[in-house]
Formats: structure tokens, C-alpha cells, sequence
């Protein structure tokens, strides 16, 4: 629960005077269980299992809202609390990683599970949410950091690429793989940018040159990309926790060492509290909305990935200047929304809906466990290090490179949460989409001259 004051926030004290219940009342109030207050979050509770008793959970968005609320913020405050794993990103473990295995034991009504499945899947809600976190943190940062920043995380992203590919492979050979099944099937699907814009297009080149049907393929790389992800959001907690201990190897979520303004920060730094008003907030999302369905475009006509040129099209606007204060101003609430609203019910439902258990636990296999591991440590150690030469606090660089082994937008979300690093979103979609673009086209090409 978040530990606040006794006295209520915002309170007058003449209201209060007088009145000892009304100030226990309001200081309950202002304790939350993530989000949700305590009073009103026992009443949820309360009122979601009256529904299931009943057996009338229906598929309205308020349900769905309250369902993922619930078992999201509630999973989140466990992590945040538990021995070991609260200094290694243990929320974000929990909330993306338990509701799979409750999915799998049956634990969690059947009632509910429908719902935020239907729901999850029927509205790509998760695109939605990786559009106000992506768009919103690029039209609010600093343009002069845009700038610098995605020159230089090629670099460690480059290096800690090739050296990953060629730990993987060394490491799965030795274990009893085999260099083109390490490869194909376990360091390629890592990096590949996540599930549908990395191993689907994937699989199904793998299909198209002969490897077999892309459903039994799909199935193979699975585990790699899970269990990828796992080791990444484990090594990002430990790299944040890291930082902790050794302020001087971290930026705190700024890229760059000398950069005063915060990655966050608008352009414009005089006072900009006459722009955050609603107006703006909606008209920020709108343009939110709007890049993304032209990048949805984009891939109906041209076959291009949305989320990249989604990402492309924010930048462009960023450094041409196409962005006002006031949308500016509006895109940082939109962001800081998202954040704070939105990240753990999309974790909850990714890992409900997208991560099932037993694929999971086929990515443990020992041999398979030691190359993923192996490869993920690989690039995330490389890009600690190279980071160092091109003035990129090594924390930062780190982490950013670790989003190349995330399972596309929600492996980011699960990385950067675990490390409490969000504000490096931008960043870390360029390493998850551009790089998982060119890996997917380079492994394919190989794939098609060299064969099995």
C-alpha cells in the first residue's frame, strides 16, 4: 500500500476539527492499494465476488476495468513487497508471470478470465496503451536528447547484438543444441522484437524456406522469447538496483551524463501549468490515436511494422518542430496516465492471455535455460559497457538494450517497469522494433542461402 501522512492529503484542518472519524475516514481514503483506495477497493472486491458467486459476470468494459484493476494492483503489491525478487523488479515478475500460472491452475474464475480475454483481444487495448505511453513520451521529452539519444544507443545495441549471437550460439553448441537449431530457434526468436511483430513473421519465413509448418515453429520459439524476457526483466530490477548502490554508473532514467533536462521534460521550461488543461490532455491523445492509425495504414498499404512507423512518424513531428507547448504539455499527462493507470492491468492481462504456463516451462529445460540465459547476459553485459564509450549512463544503456530480448511492446512495459526506468520507452521501442525488424530480415535471408 502506498504509505502516506496521517493527516488527509489536501485536508483543511477546521474541516477535521471536531471531527475524528471524518479525519480516519479520509486518511483511509488516501491509502491506496495501487491505485484504489482502501475503502473502495474492499468494496470492489466485495462486489466482484458477489458476480462470480452469482455467475454474472458480463463482458462490459466496467467489469473488465474492475477485474483487472483488482487482480493487477493486488499482484502488484505483493511483488513490491516480497522477500528478494521487490529489489529485482518484483511487481512487474509478479503481475506478468503469476497470472499465468493461477490461468494454468484454474484459480482464477473461468468467468473472469473470459471477459479480459475477449476484451484483451477483441480491442488491441495493448496498442492503444503502448500509443499514449510511446507517442506521449516522445512529443514531451527534450528535442536536443531525442536527438543525441537514438544516435547513441545503436551502438551498445549493435555490439551487444552481435556478441549475443555469438555467446548464444557458442553456449547452445557446447550444451548439445546444435549451432543452427541455437541459432534459428533460441537467439534469433529473442531478438526478434516479441510474439507478433517478431516470431510470427518469423515462423512463417521459416515456413516459407522449408523448416516445417509455422505452427509447430511458432510452438518451438515460444519458450526462448518467454523465458528471454523473464531473464531480461530479472537483469533489469538487478541493474536499477545496481544503480542504487552506485549512483555514479546511472542517470536515474536520464540517458546521458551533463544532460540537466529531464527525458520528460518539455522543450519549453518556464512555467507551462496554464497548458495542462483538458482540452489539451484530449487533444493529445488524439494525436496519439491518430499516428497510430497511420502507421496501421502504412501496414495495409506499404506492409510496413504500424508500431514502427508509429514511432517514426512521433519523431519526425518531435524534430521538425511540429509540436506546440500546449500539446506538449498534454502528451505528458497522457503519458504519465498511462503509466500510472494502465501498466499493470496490461501485464495482468498479457500474462493471462499471452503467457501460457506450459510454454514456460518448456523454456526451463536445462540446456535451454543455460544458452537463453547466456544470450540475453550476453547483450545486456555488452551493452553496459559499450555504453561507457559513447557517454551513456551504463545503467541506462544497459537496460535500454536488454528491451532487444522483450516480447515487444508488453515485454517493454515489463522491463522498464522492473526497473522503473519508463521514461526510456522511446528508447527501448527503437531496440525492440528497429532491431527486431533487422534481425528478423537478417536471419531470414541467412536462413534461406544457408538452410537447416
Amino acid at each position: 500500500m502506498a504509505t502516506h501522512t496521517k493527516a488527509p492529503r489536501g485536508a483543511d484542518p477546521q474541516e477535521l476539527s471536531g471531527h475524528p472519524w471524518r479525519a480516519r475516514w479520509w486518511a483511509l481514503m488516501d491509502r491506496d492499494i495501487g491505485i484504489i483506495p482502501i475503502p473502495i477497493y474492499i468494496l470492489l472486491v466485495g462486489l466482484l465476488i458477489g458476480f462470480t458467486a452469482m455467475d454474472v459476470v458480463k463482458s462490459d468494459i466496467t467489469m473488465v476495468i474492475a477485474v483487472m484493476a483488482v487482480f493487477a494492483f493486488t499482484l502488484g503489491e505483493i511483488g513490491k513487497r516480497a522477500p528478494v525478487i521487490r529489489n529485482i523488479g518484483g511487481a512487474a515478475v509478479v503481475v506478468t508471470f503469476v497470472p499465468s500460472y493461477l490461468n494454468y491452475k484454474g484459480w482464477i474464475p473461468a468467468s473472469n478470465v473470459d471477459i479480459v480475454s475477449d476484451f484483451f483481444k477483441s480491442t488491441n487495448i495493448l496498442y492503444l496503451f503502448i500509443a499514449g505511453v510511446i507517442v506521449g513520451s516522445i512529443l514531451s521529452m527534450d528535442r536536443t536528447v531525442l536527438i543525441k539519444g537514438f544516435v547513441k544507443i545503436f551502438v551498445p545495441l549493435a555490439a551487444g547484438s552481435v556478441v549475443a549471437g555469438i555467446v548464444g550460439t557458442a553456449v547452445g553448441s557446447l550444451v548439445g543444441i546444435g549451432f543452427r537449431d541455437t541459432l534459428y530457434f533460441i537467439v534469433a526468436p529473442i531478438m526478434a522484437g516479441g510474439v507478433g511483430e517478431g516470431a510470427v513473421p518469423l515462423t512463417l519465413g521459416y515456413a516459407q524456406v522449408g523448416f516445417g509448418e509455422q505452427g509447430e515453429l511458432l510452438a518451438k520459439v515460444m519458450p526462448a522469447i518467454l523465458v528471454g524476457n523473464l531473464t531480461a526483466i530479472i537483469l533489469s530490477g538487478l541493474l536499477s538496483y545496481l544503480g542504487k548502490k552506485r549512483p555514479h554508473l546511472t542517470g536515474f532514467g536520464r540517458l546521458q551524463p551533463g544532460v540537466n533536462d529531464d527525458l520528460l521534460e518539455a522543450e519549453d521550461t518556464k512555467d507551462q501549468s496554464n497548458l495542462f488543461s483538458v482540452q489539451n490532455i484530449a487533444a493529445a491523445m488524439i494525436v496519439a490515436v491518430t499516428l497510430y492509425l497511420a502507421g496501421q495504414m502504412a501496414h495495409e498499404v506499404l506492409g510496413l511494422p504500424g508500431p514502427v512507423t508509429m514511432l517514426f512518424l512521433a519523431v519526425l513531428l518531435k524534430l521538425a518542430h511540429g509540436v506546440t507547448p500546449r500539446i506538449q504539455a498534454g502528451s505528458k499527462i497522457v503519458y504519465t496516465f498511462f503509466l500510472t493507470a494502465m501498466a499493470f492491468p496490461m501485464l495482468f492481462a498479457f500474462g493471462l492471455v499471452l503467457t501460457p504456463w506450459e510454454k514456460l516451462i518448456e523454456g526451463f529445460a536445462p540446456r535451454n535455460l543455460i544458452t537463453i540465459v547466456a544470450t540475453v547476459t550476453a547483450l545486456v553485459v555488452t551493452g553496459f559497457f559499450t555504453s561507457k564509450l559513447v557517454r551513456i549512463h551504463p545503467v541506462e544503456g544497459a537496460i535500454i538494450t536488454s528491451t532487444h530480448s522483450g516480447m515487444g511492446g508488453a515485454g517493454d512495459i515489463a522491463i522498464l517497469t522492473a526497473s522503473d526506468r519508463m521514461r526510456l520507452m522511446p528508447f527501448a521501442q527503437i531496440a525492440t522494433r528497429i532491431g527486431g525488424g533487422i534481425t528478423v530480415a537478417g536471419i531470414l535471408a541467412l536462413a534461406a542461402v544457408w538452410g537447416m
